[in-house]
């Protein structure tokens, strides 16, 4: 096997590689859409099957920015549920966090722009 054989059996692994990562997203996708109904996911992925190439570039132009659109909401979802998860894990809400500023500048740890700062970032959030 030469360089160059070597050099291509490598790139032509890679872009086989890259379609099936497309292939499995868009089949991900075809089964988490919501707005479809079982006959039409169906008949997307006999579609994927017999003609994966023309129909992986159809579903992709009929339905490219539905696509990316879902995927962004998933994402932002799945960021609220982790800002959730640390909060509970961490025990305190915005009032507890503001009670212990409070303390802290009843006790003299904090100055009074010290805790106005505090507030203010806490309730931003």
């Amino acid at each position: 096997m030469t360089f160059w054989d070597f050099f291509w059996l490598m790139i032509s692994f890679g872009l086989y590689v890259s379609y099936l990562v497309v292939l499995f997203l868009i089949v991900k996708d075809i089964f988490a859409d919501s707005t479809h109904n079982g006959w039409s996911k169906a008949v997307w992925v006999l579609f994927l099957i017999f003609l994966p190439v023309i129909g992986g570039l159809a579903y992709l132009i009929a339905h490219g920015q539905s696509m990316s659109l879902r995927q962004a909401a998933r994402s932002d979802v799945a960021r609220e549920d982790l800002e959730e998860y640390i909060r509970r894990a961490a025990g305190t809400n915005q009032a507890e966090q503001i009670a212990q500023a409070k303390t802290l500048l009843d006790d003299g740890a904090l100055t009074a722009d010290e805790f106005a700062a505090l507030k203010q970032r806490v309730l931003s959030q």
